[in-house]
Parts: structure tokens; sequence; C-alpha cells
């Protein structure tokens, strides 16, 4: 991933300040990033854009992805203490963040993986500003799918659009507009409004705060018309039963708006 200079730069300027005493401590030194819990690595080509614009040194760290234990090194750097010391709490902060919504993707995939192989846990765009892609990145490293990126990526008729043309005219004038290569999706509130949003033309029909016995309806009613996503306060408790009605995707905002920060810690090593 390549994290633009300028974010970088004000990540450090956000926490560094103008005049820090602190970190202004000569020589050399060590150190590593190592977890206080059980988790799902993520954000570490955040935290080593940070350190290398820094001039520091990643001598180590783990892939994207990687289930880590307590006490397990995450990253591990060396280079002269004042920049090592002022450049750990941002690295920590970006992997501990990105960890979470891994970790909390992952178990997300586990407990849908109880019942299906086949359907996909997804992240939306309810994502903090700025760290959408350090977010999405952190959600495939945790076995989820990113779903739509941006506004461009996909097209997503919402109930805004909805209350303001009409399910049917929303759709049609939707897909007359977009490109081949772009795919069309209709929120809807009711099974019997998924076949009207796969008869207006939508590529899939997202079932919008549905029960899973609603949801299951609505599966049968589209028999293979569209794609098909659950979504909507849906929990980790709540994936099983979604699964087996039979969706081909599981999207959860929680997955990014709501996941715990996988603890961290940051040592150094003895400054030579």
């Amino acid at each position: 991933m390549l994290i633009e200079r300028s974010k970088i730069e004000s990540w450090l300027r956000e926490d560094v300040g103008h005049h820090d005493v602190t970190n202004d401590v000569p020589g050399e030194t060590t150190g590593r990033l190592v977890a206080k819990q059980d988790g799902v690595a993520a954000g570490l080509d955040a935290a080593t854009a940070v350190f290398e614009y820094l001039g520091v040194t990643v001598t180590d760290r783990v892939e994207a992805g990687t289930r880590v234990e307590t006490g397990e090194e995450l990253l591990a750097v060396e280079g002269t203490a004042s920049d090592l010391l002022r450049g750990e709490r941002v690295a920590a902060n970006l992997v501990g963040h990105a960890s979470g919504v891994a970790t909390a993707t992952r178990r997300a995939v586990d407990a849908a993986r109880e019942v299906s192989d086949d359907v996909a846990v997804a992240a939306t765009r309810k994502t903090t500003p700025g760290l959408r892609g350090i977010e999405k990145r952190a959600v495939v490293a945790g076995g989820g799918d990113t779903h739509r990126l941006t506004l461009s990526h996909m097209v997503l008729v919402k109930e805004n659009h909805i209350a303001e043309l009409g399910l049917t005219a929303a759709v049609s004038r939707c897909v007359e507009r977009v490109s081949f290569a772009t795919k069309v999706e209709c929120e809807v509130e009711t099974p019997a409004d998924a076949t009207r949003a796969a008869e207006a033309g939508a590529d899939i029909v997202l079932l919008d705060n549905m029960s899973p016995a609603e949801t299951h309806n609505a599966v049968e009613l589209l028999d293979g018309a569209a794609l098909v996503e659950a979504s909507g306060g849906i929990t980790r408790e709540d994936v099983p039963a979604y699964a087996e009605a039979g969706v081909d995707v599981i999207s959860m905002g929680s997955l990014t708006h709501s996941a715990d920060q996988l603890d961290l810690s940051f040592r150094t090593g003895e400054v030579r």
C-alpha cells in the first residue's frame, strides 16, 4: 500500500507538535512492537512507512493477516533514539487500530464458516475519514471483503434515492448511466421489494434490517436473479443465522466503526 508522504507528515505533526522535549534522547536504540492480547495483525505497512519516513529501519515484521498471541512481536526497528521514540506512538496506534479491525473481521468470518464456505463477510463505507485505506486493508487481512471502496467503485441505490425517485426509477436510471463494468446494487426493506429491484436491473440486492427468516424468504423469491447481501445491525453472533438464510454477502459496519483496538506495547532496547 502506498502511504502518501503528506499523510505521514500529518500524523506526525499531530502527535509531535512544535517542541518535543520528552523524546530529545541522544544515541541509537532498538524497539519492538509486542501484542498484549491475542489477535490478527494488520497495519504493519503503515507503521513501516512512518518509521522509514523518520529514517528508522524496520528490521522485521509479521505479515498482515497473521494470528498473533500475547507476547508475540509484530514489528522490530532500529535507529536514532529520538526518531524511533517520535514514531512509536503513531505506529502503534495505526497497528493497534488496524489489527482490531482485522481481529473483528476474522471472528466474523470464522462464525460464517461454521455454516458456509461460500458466504462473504464484507465491510462498509462506515470508516474513519483519512484511514479508509488502512481499515479496508485490515478487513482483507482478517479474511473479509472490502465491499465498495468509494462512491465511484459501485452504484448503491439507498433509501434516500428511492424516496426521491421511487425504487424502479432509481435503479433503472443508474443502470442506464453506468459503465458496463460497474455493478448496481439496490437496498430494500421487504422481500417483495427485493424482486422489484432485480426486475429493474439491479445486479445485487441489499436486504436491509431484515430478520434471518425474512432474509431467507427474499432469497427464495429472488431465486438467483441477483446476488443477495444482508446488512443492518448484524453482529458476530447473528452471522451464522444469516449465512444459513442463503445470502451471498453479509456486510457489517461494526467491523470498522466499532472494532476494539488490539492492545499493543512498544518497548525499546538499551540506548547505546
